[in-house]
C-alpha cells in the first residue's frame, strides 16, 4: 500500500475534496472503494500532490496489505492497484478491463471451454469479435487460412502429400478472399486497445492481402519478421526454389499510441536454437526456429501448426504478465499455451470442433506440467 503525507492540513483537505468530486465511492470490506474510474484526472491530481510536497513515495505492499478476491486469477477477476492518499483508502486508479461483466459477458456464446486465464469459444471468429467491447484486448495473434487446398501436392516427410487441409481452407477467389481479411482485421481493430498490437502470419499466398488490410484498416506496421525454417520440406517439383519460410507482419493499431516491446528481454534473452540471435545483440527481424517438434504433437497436429517456440517469442516480445491475448484462428492453440507459460490471459476463437478438442487436451497437459514444478 502507498502512502503519502501531507503535513498542511488546508493541502490535504482540497485534495480530499477534490477527489470526493472526481470520482463517487461505496463502502466495502476493502474500505471506500471507487464507483467511477477517471483514470487520467486522478493520476493528473496524485501528481501534483506528490510534486508539491515533495515527499518520496514507496510502494511495497506486505501480504497482509495485498487484497485478495475471491475471483483472482482468473479472467473475470479485477486487477486493483490501490493507493491511500491522505487517509481516503483504496482508491482503483486502473480501470478493471477484465471483470466478467465488461469483456466475455458481452459474447452471446458460451465457451466451448474455459479453464481460469483460458478461454475457448467454437464459432465464427469475425461474430465473436464483435461481440467483444471496443478497447480491451491487449494483443492479438492471427494464423488465417492460407486459402491453398486446391487439390495440389506438397511434400512432408519426404513424401508426397495432399495439400487440402479443410473446407475452411478453401479459396473463393481473389475478391472475396480479400474482403474475408479486411472485414477480421478491422473487427479486430475495433477490440484492440489504443497501443495494442497484432501479429499475423502467413506465406506469399495470403500475407499481401493482410498487409494491405492492414494499412487499409489504420493500422501502423512496426516490423515485418522473416520466419526461417532451418529444416523445411523439398520442393516436389523441383522448378522452383524451396520454401524456407514464412512472414510475420507486427502493426499497432494507432500510430500515435506507444506499444509495448520488451527490448531487454529479446536482446538478452536465451533463444535455444536461433543460430541467428547472437547473445547480448539486439534482436533481428530473421528468426531461426524449426518447425513444431514431436513432443508438440502427441494429442495430434494441426495442418499450419505453429511451433511453440515462435509463440513465446512473440508473447515475451509484445506482452506484459496479465495482459490479455486474443486468437481468432485459434487452431491448435499454440498461442494459448505461451500465453499462459508466462503468466498472461488467453482468448481463442475457432470453428473446428477436432481442433478445439485438441487444444483443450494440450492445456491440460501443460497445466499438469505447470502444477507438477510447483510441487
Amino acid at each position: 500500500m502507498t502512502k503519502v503525507k501531507v503535513k498542511n492540513q488546508k493541502a490535504l483537505n482540497s485534495a480530499k475534496n477534490k477527489l470526493r468530486r472526481s470520482v463517487s465511492f461505496r463502502k466495502t470490506k476493502y474500505g471506500i472503494v471507487a464507483k467511477k474510474w477517471p483514470v487520467k484526472k486522478l493520476k493528473s491530481l496524485g501528481k501534483k500532490i506528490y510534486k508539491s510536497q515533495k515527499e518520496k513515495v514507496r510502494s511495497k505492499p506486505s501480504k497482509n496489505q495485498r487484497v485478495k478476491d475471491s475471483v483472482s486469477g482468473s479472467l473475470f477477476g479485477i486487477e486493483r492497484s490501490m493507493v491511500e492518499i491522505s487517509g481516503i483508502t483504496n482508491i482503483n486508479f486502473k480501470k478493471p478491463y477484465f471483470e466478467k461483466d465488461k469483456i466475455l459477458s458481452h459474447i452471446k456464446k458460451q465457451p466451448y471451454f474455459t479453464d481460469g486465464n483460458f478461454v475457448l469459444y467454437q464459432g465464427d471468429s469475425i461474430e465473436l469479435l464483435n461481440d467483444l467491447p471496443e478497447n480491451s484486448i491487449d494483443m492479438i495473434f492471427a494464423d488465417p487460412p492460407y486459402n491453398l487446398s486446391n487439390g495440389g501436392f506438397t511434400c512432408h516427410a519426404g513424401k508426397a502429400v495432399s495439400v487440402n487441409k479443410g473446407n475452411w481452407d478453401i479459396s473463393n477467389g481473389l475478391e472475396e478472399d480479400f474482403e474475408f481479411h479486411k472485414n477480421w482485421i478491422r473487427a479486430c481493430h475495433r477490440i484492440l486497445k489504443p497501443g495494442g498490437t497484432i501479429w499475423i502470419s502467413g506465406t506469399y499466398h495470403s500475407i499481401y492481402k493482410c498487409g494491405f488490410a492492414l494499412q487499409m484498416g489504420n493500422f501502423h506496421i512496426l516490423n515485418e519478421i522473416s520466419w526461417f525454417k532451418p529444416n523445411a520440406s523439398p520442393n516436389l517439383s523441383c522448378r522452383f526454389f524451396t520454401a524456407s519460410h514464412e512472414t510475420l507482419i507486427w502493426a499497432r493499431k494507432d500510430k500515435k499510441a506507444k506499444h509495448k516491446f520488451n527490448y531487454g528481454v529479446m536482446k538478452n534473452g536465451i533463444w535455444p536454437g536461433d543460430f541467428i540471435k547472437k547473445p547480448g545483440l539486439q534482436m533481428r527481424s530473421v528468426w531461426a526456429i524449426s518447425p513444431p517438434q514431436n513432443g508438440e504433437k502427441k494429442f495430434g497436429k494441426h495442418p499450419t501448426q505453429k511451433p511453440l517456440e515462435l509463440l513465446k517469442r512473440i508473447v515475451l516480445a509484445s506482452t506484459d504478465k496479465g495482459d490479455v491475448i486474443l486468437d481468432p484462428f485459434a487452431g491448435s492453440s499454440t498461442t494459448g499455451l505461451a500465453a499462459i507459460m508466462h503468466g498472461r490471459k488467453f482468448v481463442g476463437i475457432d470453428k473446428e470442433k477436432e481442433y478445439l478438442d485438441l487444444s483443450k487436451k494440450r492445456f491440460k497437459d501443460l497445466n499438469i506440467e505447470l502444477k507438477s514444478k510447483l510441487l
